[in-house]
């Protein structure tokens, strides 16, 4: 008999024996447990510190065991394991008591792991969570090799960055951003209790859908830290009596949307390179963006947008014409329309091409090309959507194209006091199509300066420049010297801003002519370091001198007419901004696009505003000086108020209210007579003008010869 026994028992051994065996073959080896390495949220910066956007695909935020508040600590282990410093991984007594409760209860629900068991199954997949023997031995056996791998205190920082409670969070660092919108070290008891109340059945005891239920495991977990002897009497009766949830108002600004959506494109061009995932590696992504510029860029970019959306709605109902054609466009009825126009509901989905204006804006630093604000459609939370604008938009820029212009005429030995005549012509715009082109205000006039020319945005002068001083093609080269990567149509209606460009393109244009010809690519991402802390990307400035300084300078001083005296002077005389700076309004045939892009030595701005559908126009009116440059003018004024923006490495760069640009030794600055534009006589009315030294006026001034010249027929 006793022969009988002992072979069964050697057999059962063996059985159990070979059966552990198989089971362990599919265990985590030595070496995945060593590699614990959990998914976590990588995290996108501003240039000032302020978090703009989480990248993840399950929402975890790892946190140190010692950022953990004692008494978070002390609750997980009345509530989990209390043995837990004292077992090897597993508890011989906690299985033998969940035997007998289940035996008697006829159930499976007391569960017996402890916390090291617990993150067996939470980090390893292939010990699953089925409840059967041949899972609770695979979950045993890798918590035995876990508590062999590593400290208690290491355990313990694992299970807590690793479990999940509820509503998409994994890890407690997350959990208290979520549930109390504050760093888990800052948690009161109350609030720690909460969360370790839900780990059972996250979504049975969610405070947000069953606050009774949480309020229950709360002050069950409460009492168990006071008989434990973690609190006393007073502390519990106090902790019992707490709100719920006592979430911080966490205000959250809408920094910066379409910013942080372009981040994160361009994030998706070198992560192979770089060998990692964006969205669990815990990457830290610093970027260029000020929150101050994009919060004032937000404020006035909504103002004068929901301004346009009214002139819109008005030129809509008086236009008779234009009321048909969005009518025949959306296949809806008058009175549907009529509804639309005069609720002050949101514009549907369907109906936004034709009726929600838009806009986009790009603002940069003038020297380094780090892009400080970005807005790339309507900011309304009902509006935001996924086309960016100021990245992703092809436009025509109208008379925003004008400097490059000008610039090639310059290139070619013409003067700023160059003139021609401001007469009607016809303009080509392709082998087989002809047309008519005007001046934005239907004016005509006699021989009239380059100078005047921009200033006034005069386009019969820009379109003569290109048919009798210089070739379209050589305005293309210039173009796309400087940026511009869409396609640039070299025929005479180049003149006229009318081959399409994105936006962000033609702001660095700009930029690179604030910066004396220097051009620098636009910048969103500076530095990203691993979660560890270390740099494993850094971007290197790089620059390209584009254009002689001299002839910058010399476009660049015809831009600050326009500012000064022409068709931007409203930012002089209406919105108060006075430091030296140039620019160039842009309007599209019919007032389809309204442009204003400018810069001062320090900062370089671009406003577009426009319809998603080019066929609709923006009203009457709606030139590039009404509805784009407000914009543009406010947020100008309100960047050098705060008189300082942040740049790469926590560098901050002070604004300079009276800094220009200083001239060049290939400029001259020379006295001329303001009627023949020639070397001044005695007798002469006087102008000052610049021009490249080479080309300046030798010839003297013939008409005013004596002092009785001026009385002459």
């Amino acid at each position: 008999m006793l022969t009988n026994t002992f072979i069964f028992f050697i057999g059962l051994s063996i059985i159990l024996f070979i059966s552990v065996l198989v089971i362990s073959k599919d265990l985590p080896s030595l070496e995945q447990l060593q590699k614990f390495d959990p998914e976590t949220i990588s995290k996108i910066y501003s240039a000032d510190g302020v978090l703009l956007k989480q990248l993840y695909t399950h929402k975890r935020d790892v946190v140190l065991i010692s950022k953990v508040p004692k008494y978070l600590r002390e609750s997980l282990l009345v509530m989990e394991d209390r043995d837990f410093y004292n077992h090897s991984g597993f508890s011989i007594k906690g299985i033998f008591r969940a035997i007998i409760i289940d035996v008697m209860t006829l159930s499976t629900r007391q569960g017996a792991s402890t916390i090291t068991q617990q993150l067996a199954r939470n980090i390893y997949n292939i010990i699953g969570f089925e409840k059967t023997i041949i899972r609770k031995i695979k979950e045993i056996l890798t918590a035995i090799q876990i508590e062999k791998t590593y400290t208690k205190s290491e355990i313990m920082e694992m299970y807590l960055n690793s479990v999940y409670f509820g509503h998409g969070t994994y890890g407690v660092q997350a959990a208290s951003k979520f549930y109390y919108g504050k760093d888990v070290s800052e948690l009161y008891i109350d609030e720690a209790a909460l969360l370790i109340a839900m780990l059972p059945a996250p979504a049975r005891y969610s405070p947000l859908k069953y606050p009774e239920r949480a309020i229950f495991r709360r002050n069950l977990v409460l009492k168990q830290l006071k008989t434990n002897g973690y609190i006393d009497a007073e502390t519990f009766d106090i902790a019992t009596k707490k709100e719920l949830l006592n979430k911080k108002d966490v205000k959250k600004e809408n920094y910066a949307n379409y910013f942080t959506e372009y981040v994160r494109r361009e994030l998706e061009k070198i992560d192979e390179d770089l060998n990692v995932d964006l969205y669990q590696d815990g990457l830290m992504i610093f970027t260029t963006l000020d929150t101050r510029i994009q919060n004032e860029f937000n404020k006035n970019f909504e103002k004068f947008l929901k301004k346009n959306q009214k002139i819109l709605f008005n030129d809509i109902k008086n236009n008779e014409e234009k009321f048909n054609k969005i009518l025949e466009i959306n296949k809806i009825e008058s009175d549907s329309l009529y509804k639309i126009i005069d609720s002050l509901d949101v514009i549907p989905k369907e109906h936004r091409n034709e009726l929600l204006v838009q806009g986009s804006g790009i603002i940069m630093d003038s020297n380094n090309g780090y892009v400080l604000g970005l807005i790339g459609g309507r900011q309304e939370a009902n509006y935001v959507d996924h086309f960016n604008r100021a990245t992703q938009a092809k436009r025509q820029p109208g008379s925003v194209f004008k400097p490059f212009i000008y610039m090639t005429a310059f290139e070619n030995g013409y003067k700023p006091t160059t003139e021609l005549l401001n007469q009607p012509l016809v303009v080509f715009i392709d082998d087989t199509t002809q047309w008519n082109p005007q001046n934005h205000d239907g004016s005509t006039g006699l021989l009239t300066t380059l100078r005047d020319g921009l200033k006034r945005s005069l386009n019969l002068i820009s379109v003569r420049i290109v048919q009798e001083l210089i070739k379209p093609i050589d305005v293309k080269r210039n173009a796309k010297a400087f940026g511009l990567s869409t396609p640039i149509r070299a025929f005479d209606a180049i003149a006229l801003g009318t081959s399409e460009v994105i936006p962000i393109e033609m702001v660095s244009a700009y930029s690179t002519i604030a910066n004396n010809g220097i051009y620098k690519k636009p910048i969103v991402i500076t530095k990203i370091k691993n979660r560890f802390g270390k740099t494993i990307w850094e971007y290197t400035p790089t620059h390209k001198e584009i254009k002689n300084e001299s002839i910058i300078y010399l476009v660049r001083d015809l831009m600050k007419s326009v500012i000064d005296k022409g068709t931007g002077s409203s930012i002089r005389w209406k919105y108060k901004f006075n430091s030296p700076a140039a620019g160039k309004t842009g309007t599209t045939d019919s007032k389809t696009d309204a442009w204003f892009v400018g810069f001062t030595p320090q900062i370089t701005m671009g406003v577009w505003v426009g319809m998603d559908n080019p066929a609709i126009s923006l009203g009457k009116k709606q030139y590039g000086s009404s509805a784009a440059l407000p914009v543009w003018a406010t947020t100008m004024k309100d960047i050098y108020k705060i008189g300082e923006f942040h740049t790469a490495n926590n560098n901050i760069v002070e604004l300079e209210k009276s800094l220009d640009w200083s001239q060049p030794s290939g400029i001259a600055k020379i006295d001329i007579c303001s009627d023949t534009y020639n070397q001044p006589t005695d007798w002469c009315p006087i102008k000052n003008e610049i021009y490249l030294k080479e080309y300046k006026p030798l010839k003297k001034c013939s008409k005013h010869s004596n002092p009785f010249s001026r009385f002459g027929n």
